[in-house]
């Protein structure tokens, strides 16, 4: 319990880096294609969702190679966690500005920290208990959907509030972004 524990706290703050490096990593690849599929290529909500999902996703399959056999419920909780972590970063950001009526910087970052702390917290607690555990193949397909979803919506968005960009709200997309 001991190692998974420091195992946690390693992956919020991989998580926190990575995620924050990732914010950046689109535009200093010359607006590249396959980077845009796992990076923000805009300010969208939904883009900005990616900064949580990508990093965990690949943590978490780190921590399943390694923690798979002492802790059998270590897939699903960890499913869960980047499920509910993924969706918590607009739940969140909605929530606090139709509180507000307004973005602000701070809070956006503080909307990325805590969506990534529940969401190790949970996943921490579910590998634990086991509660999860029926529901395996479930939560693994939800993260599959989710990744569908990235790699679709990111160049073919629906018009949607989640999916629009503040920043530049009238210019297509194939003007942003470098098609290969």
């Amino acid at each position: 319990m001991k190692h998974l524990k420091r195992y946690t706290i390693i992956g919020i703050i991989f998580v926190l880096i990575a995620g924050t490096l990732a914010h950046f990593l689109y535009d200093w690849s010359g607006n590249r294609y396959f980077v845009g599929l796992f990076t923000p290529i805009n300010e969208s909500i939904w883009e900005h969702m990616k900064l949580l999902f990508f990093p965990m996703l690949l943590y978490a399959l780190f921590l399943i190679l390694i923690f798979e056999k002492e802790y059998p419920c270590v897939t699903s909780a960890l499913c869960f966690g980047i499920v509910t972590g993924t969706l918590l970063i607009p739940i969140f950001y909605y929530a606090y500005t139709a509180i507000l009526g307004k973005d602000m910087f701070l809070l956006d970052i503080a909307v990325f920290i805590f969506s990534i702390v529940i969401a190790f917290l949970l996943a921490y607690r579910f590998t634990l208990s086991c509660k999860l555990e029926p529901y395996t193949v479930l939560l693994c397909c939800l993260v599959c959907v989710l990744f569908a979803c990235f790699m679709i919506f990111t160049y073919h968005p629906p018009d949607m509030k989640l999916f629009e960009d503040p920043t530049k709200p009238d210019i297509p997309l194939n003007q942003i972004v470098r098609f290969p």
